[in-house]
């Protein structure tokens, strides 16, 4: 068989022909960024041929390729297929990222499911001949145990210790064991995973974890996921799950190790993610979630043994989903949702969790109605020309002046590449200085004067017009498509919420207060959110950024079984409607797409 020689990581790779490149990396653990799943319209998935011979480049290919990269032997791994022993680089590199962790809580009472409690169990003797089921039963004042327990237990007399999840006995253990009793919080992002190892006896957080989603390497949003699981039935299920299960085992190691507790020590874990997520860490089929008429396989609240799934935790302990409300607004909108008490508010209030998908609940008169706009990758810096994740490197804020560009990058390192924060704040730059037009368009570079700052600024390739942010020593640029990109994503976004207060019968300046959540929103100021008019102008002074709210929820929902039953009321209580469905809008889509 024909061989990969991977020359920046020293790495070789053996492959059958006739699968594309993109595809064999990727088997191999090999990054390689595709927010595409493969398909071609990206432009991301580059690599640089130094030995060997590929096939000849197709016309799709050489759309996303600028001539002097074609010159370099730069390809794109998805729309190449190999047949022959090769040596490539791979171009993108994963550096440190920015993942938000921490979010606003209100007060709540500690009240958690899972619960021990210490019992003396006196040995049988030939008087007194009882069976040991009942001697626990007896001494836990409780009916009866799951058969599957009484299979597992060690038989151990005087002191022990019950597990108990609620009111049922869910483990035994030999001796007092009542001053160890830990639980994990986990909010499941498409782009990031956060968890958080908890002491459940006193609430107190012990120590966080941030990772980037594996998944990433399947598709960078919830669609071109799903479209994965669909084009390989058989294994994209597992592997799926897989990613995830090992990502969390990885992470709750990490925790573990560094506050020195055993993992036998976790008796309970509870997640909040988006509805895509949670099916496929239960390793459920989430295809009806990505076609008409979308609907999932499940929306409530999951309890099972964390083992189940392959979570390497205390034997029996107890994994808890919490509640979603339909296909697009998942358990991570619930907890934000909860965490911001949209049920018992009486001003009338906007959630909004700015990602790929903007979810949007309103509160209002005691209604609560959500509806999901897709916003696209491109504010995650994805679809984006020289986009990237929030990362090392990464250009988060441009301000154009008469004597340059003043770039803030990641890391104070040079600029490799724009996350979704630096392409916002670019294009506000680009329309307050007259380069871009409110139609999303770039103005003709012959209409300048040779002398105008402006000048140099813009290139013509071809007959498109770009923007140059920076040439050394990566050229980085804003192009037409990028602009539409942005169009797109604002446009989704407002239309959303004129949408939403059109539905409720609401007025803007009827609003109190709009409350901002997610990794995303976290990093918008509201200059770049209302001055390229994704927010309208009338909220400037209502925005409240409350942080990563999901894994706030996943928290309180660990801490208190109060919290759980008013979770799962609460998803119940919100109505959701499908914009593409509502009347009229298609034009207000259209006219949300003009930049103010």
């Amino acid at each position: 068989m024909p061989n990969i020689f991977i020359h920046n990581k020293n790495k070789n790779i053996e492959y059958i022909p006739n699968e594309n490149l993109m595809q064999i990396l990727i088997e191999n653990d090999v990054f390689v960024d595709n927010p595409c799943n493969g398909n071609g319209f990206c432009g991301k998935c580059k690599i640089k041929l130094l030995e060997g011979e590929l096939p000849q480049m197709s016309e799709t290919e050489g759309r996303f390729l600028r001539q002097e990269e074609i010159a370099d032997g730069i390809r794109l791994s998805c729309l190449v297929i190999p047949n022959k022993d090769i040596t490539i680089e791979v171009l993108q590199r994963e550096g440190k990222h920015e993942i938000l962790e921490k979010g606003y809580m209100p007060h709540f009472n500690f009240k958690p499911t899972i619960k021990k409690i210490l019992k003396e169990i006196v040995k049988p003797t030939l008087n007194r001949q009882i069976a040991y089921e009942d001697s626990l039963c007896e001494a836990f004042e409780i009916d009866s145990i799951n058969w599957r327990l009484l299979e597992q237990l060690d038989i151990s007399y005087g002191k022990v210790t019950g597990i108990f999840y609620d009111e049922e006995l869910i483990d035994i253990e030999t001796g007092d064991t009542t001053n160890r009793l830990y639980g994990v919080a986990v909010d499941i992002g498409t782009t990031t995973i956060v968890a958080v190892l908890i002491d459940i006896i006193t609430g107190k957080e012990l120590a966080t974890a941030s990772r980037l989603n594996p998944q990433k390497k399947y598709g960078l949003d919830v669609l071109t996921r799903i479209t994965y699981s669909i084009e390989y039935p058989k294994e994209a299920g597992g592997r799926l799950q897989q990613e995830i299960v090992a990502v969390l085992n990885e992470m709750i190691e990490d925790m573990s190790i560094q506050v020195g507790i055993d993992r036998e020590s976790i008796y309970e874990i509870a997640v909040a993610g988006n509805t895509t997520m949670l099916h496929f860490l239960l390793g459920i089929d989430a295809a009806t979630i990505g076609k008409a008429p979308y609907f999932p396989i499940f929306i409530k609240s999951k309890i099972l043994h964390a083992e189940e799934i392959g979570l390497r935790v205390k034997k029996n302990a107890i994994l808890y989903c919490l509640p979603s409300v339909s296909a697009y607004i998942g358990a991570d909108i619930v907890a934000g949702a909860y965490i911001c008490q949209l049920h018992r508010l009486k001003e009338n209030t906007l959630f909004v969790d700015i990602g790929t998908n903007g979810e949007m609940i309103l509160s209002s008169n005691g209604r609560l109605l959500s509806c999901s706009c897709a916003a696209g990758p491109a504010l995650e810096g994805m679809n984006i020309s020289s986009g990237m994740r929030a990362a090392e490197g990464a250009i988060e804020d441009v301000r154009i002046t008469e004597a340059g560009f003043e770039l803030k990058v990641i890391g104070n390192q040079k600029a490799v590449g724009i996350c979704g924060s630096g392409v916002l704040a670019a294009v506000k730059e680009l329309l307050r200085v007259g380069l871009v037009k409110r139609d999303g368009a770039f103005i003709k570079k012959e209409k300048l004067d040779e002398a105008d700052y402006r000048y140099e600024m813009l290139q013509l390739n071809g007959t498109k017009r770009e923007f140059i942010l920076t040439k050394h020593p990566e050229k980085l640029l804003i192009t037409q498509g990028d602009l539409r990109q942005v169009q797109l994503a604002k446009g989704a976004i407002l239309s959303g919420f004129h949408a939403l207060l059109k539905q409720a019968n609401i007025e803007i300046q009827q609003l109190d207060r709009i409350m901002i959540a997610g990794q995303f929103g976290a990093h918008l100021p509201s200059d770049s959110l209302i001055g390229l008019g994704i927010l309208p102008k009338e909220v400037k002074d209502k925005l409240v950024y409350v942080g990563n709210s999901s894994k706030t929820g996943a928290y309180m929902a660990l801490m208190s079984s109060d919290t759980r039953r008013e979770m799962e009321a609460l998803a119940k209580g919100i109505d959701y409607m499908e914009l593409g469905a509502s009347e009229g809008y298609e034009e207000l889509f259209a006219k949300c797409l003009m930049f103010p």
